[in-house]
């Protein structure tokens, strides 16, 4: 971990990211590749010292309070938040200017903030949207070493869920001879359901590699699984998108499941979701509310 002063921390979009590189050691990370130009190791992450006293004052000058989105880049629950508590300052200062919030994690430490997610969304917005992967808990623990499983995710969407703070899983990635497959689709939509997520975004049943993200992907794979890079050498080569040869059979599955379940699969309406503000009048619960009492404090996460 090291520290540096940034010049902003809001994106044109509303985006942030409070940290900059990542201890998950997800295998397929797309955040690895040399077009962001990260100038340090990815796993010694850069902590930006003076993002909340920034954040702090963009949203102090905003006339009109909109939506803001954390973790596009670097998961907002990373182990070193446990001890920076960076991500909860940046959603107390969110609650103080009454904007909402969307963040995108695969750790069930969202929990600890559970209460302040909920004064969020009670005021205005505050959507949680969770990856899932693999509904093989082996697997997921090869793929992304360094966090909670899929099981643990799972029970996060359903205290979310509990709380009234609306849920959006990302299905993705989906990698070609790993987890592509109907029992993987079939055993992560019924997680999905089951949790009463709003919907679920896929991009396709694939992967992306790019200059840094591929050299490290193929690495793992070599160690994980011998001999299956080559495979992926062979069928795909420098491609930037990695298409399963299974990809139109799992996208049927994947829209079918989602029609007959009620659940949101079409990505534009969903990010349209994400992105509108919704300010409630006092007094004025929605459908997703927790009670006026409030979810009581999380025990603390390992």
């Amino acid at each position: 971990m090291h520290y540096a002063t940034v010049k902003g921390i809001l994106s044109p979009k509303n985006g942030m990211n409070l940290y900059r590189g990542c201890q998950h050691g997800c295998i397929y990370c797309d955040s690895r590749s040399d077009c962001y130009q990260m100038d340090h190791d990815f796993t010694d992450v850069e902590v930006k010292e003076n993002a909340i006293p920034l954040l702090e004052d963009a949203l102090g000058r905003r006339r009109k309070p909109c939506m803001l989105g954390m973790g596009a880049m670097t998961d907002p629950y990373i182990p070193l938040e446990k001890t920076l508590g960076h991500t909860r300052q940046a959603l107390e200062c969110i609650l103080r200017h009454g904007f909402g919030v969307t963040l995108i994690t695969k750790s069930d430490r969202v929990l600890r903030d559970l209460p302040l997610l909920a004064q969020i969304n009670a005021q205005s917005k505050c959507v949680v949207q969770m990856t899932l992967t693999t509904y093989d808990e082996a697997l997921c623990r090869k793929l992304e070493p360094g966090v909670c499983t899929t099981q643990a995710r799972f029970a996060a969407l359903q205290q979310l869920r509990e709380a009234g703070i609306p849920t959006v899983v990302w299905l993705s990635p989906i990698l070609p001879f790993l987890n592509d497959t109907e029992e993987n689709i079939n055993g992560l939509l019924d997680l999905c359901q089951a949790a009463g997520v709003k919907g679920v975004l896929c991009f396709g049943m694939g992967l992306t590699l790019r200059r840094g993200n591929r050299e490290y992907f193929y690495q793992q794979l070599d160690r994980l699984f011998p001999g299956l890079s080559e495979v992926y050498r062979r069928c795909y080569g420098q491609r930037y998108y990695l298409k399963s040869p299974k990809h139109q059979a799992l996208m049927r599955l994947f829209h079918r499941r989602c029609e007959k379940a009620g659940l949101l699969h079409n990505n534009e309406e969903i990010f349209r979701y994400l992105n509108a503000f919704e300010e409630k009048p006092q007094g004025q619960l929605s459908l997703f509310d927790p009670p006026l009492s409030g979810p009581g404090p999380s025990a603390p996460l390992a």
